[in-house]
Formats: structure tokens, sequence, C-alpha cells
């Protein structure tokens, strides 16, 4: 891009800039977040990849809609959260296929839809994925408070720009997903500075 005066590359413009743009102008009092798996083999790319869609959001729009809208991640996707929350996993995919919950931090987990085609042969991402996500519990999902930073920091600034745009105080915020206690990742838990 150098010598073409360009900020950012015509692809994130065309991608991420003119729709992100198009849908805030269009939906006014309406959020926008822009979400991206972030597998293992990117995670040492993870700031310069969240600094480059978080640019062509900053260089597209409005300084007023540019608090409206976000960068999140799941890690590795969002297949890992069907393990954090088995009994939800199991009434979709049949009673024994996750014994229990993941016991470690399930956005550790490598590949995880890999991982739930080895148990489960059968597993369709699409038509089990559309059954599992809406009957996932969050709160169990983000009950441990060291587990789960991509999810929270998604669900953090949510709450916190929707409790915003409802002028609620800080004591008044909910008390669910351990948005108070728990860990959040980097870089994406302080987006408030790019309004």
């Amino acid at each position: 891009m150098v010598g073409t005066g360009m900020i950012i590359p015509s692809e994130d413009e065309k991608q991420i800039g003119l729709p992100a743009r198009r849908f805030l102008r269009g939906h006014v009092g309406r959020f926008l977040i822009l979400v991206d798996d972030i597998e293992r083999d990117r995670r040492p790319q993870l700031s310069a990849v969240f600094a480059r869609y978080r640019k062509a959001l900053d260089t597209m729009l409005l300084p007023e809609e540019r608090q409206r809208a976000s960068v999140h991640f799941f890690a590795n996707m969002l297949e890992a959260y069907y393990f954090a929350d088995s009994a939800a996993t199991n009434r979709v995919l049949g009673q024994s296929v996750l014994a229990r919950d993941h016991d470690g931090d399930v956005e550790e987990i490598p590949h995880p839809k890999n991982e739930l085609k080895r148990i489960h042969p059968g597993f369709d991402e699409r038509a089990h994925g559309a059954l599992i996500v809406p009957a996932l519990d969050l709160d169990h999902v983000l009950d441990r408070s060291e587990r789960c930073r991509f999810l929270r920091s998604l669900f953090g600034w949510c709450v916190e720009r929707m409790s915003a745009s409802c002028e609620v105080h800080d004591a008044e915020l909910p008390s669910c997903f351990r948005l108070v206690d728990g860990q959040r990742a980097e870089p994406m838990r302080n987006q408030s500075t790019h309004e």
C-alpha cells in the first residue's frame, strides 16, 4: 500500500468497512460484531489480526459509529463451546457423546470440530450446530472465571454497550457470565478505547 495513499487494503474496505458502514447507518441504535475463528496456528498473529479488523472499522466508520462496532474471536472455533456444556450437546447428538464437560479451558481444544467428528462420526456442523448453539447454557459455559476468555470478552462488550445505551449504572449490571471477576482475552477486552 506504500505510495498508493490507501490507509487500509481495498479488500478490507470492501469486505469489512463498507458493509459495516451500510449496516450501522441503516440501523441506528443497533450494534455490529465482527467475529472470526482464531485457531491455534493463528494465535501468534492475534494482535495483528485484531488490529487489521479494528483498523478497517475505525477507518470506515464515524466516531459515533465506532462505539457500536467491535471485533471478537471464537477460539479455536464455535464448536469448542459445545464441550463446555455436555448436557446441551448430548441432548442434540445423543446421551453418550460427551461423558462430561471438558475439564480444562475449551478454548484450548486444538480442533474441536474434528474432535466431535471423531467422537460422533455423524456430526454435521451446520445441522447439529443450529440445534446445539441455542441450547447452550451460557452461564454454565462461562461459570469458571479462568475459562472462555474470548467468549467472555464478547459477552462483556455486548452487556457493557447495551447497558450504556440504556443508561444502566455499574451497580445495575447483570451478574451473569462472570463478567465482574472472569478473565477476558486481550486485545478485545478494551475496545471502548476505539470510540
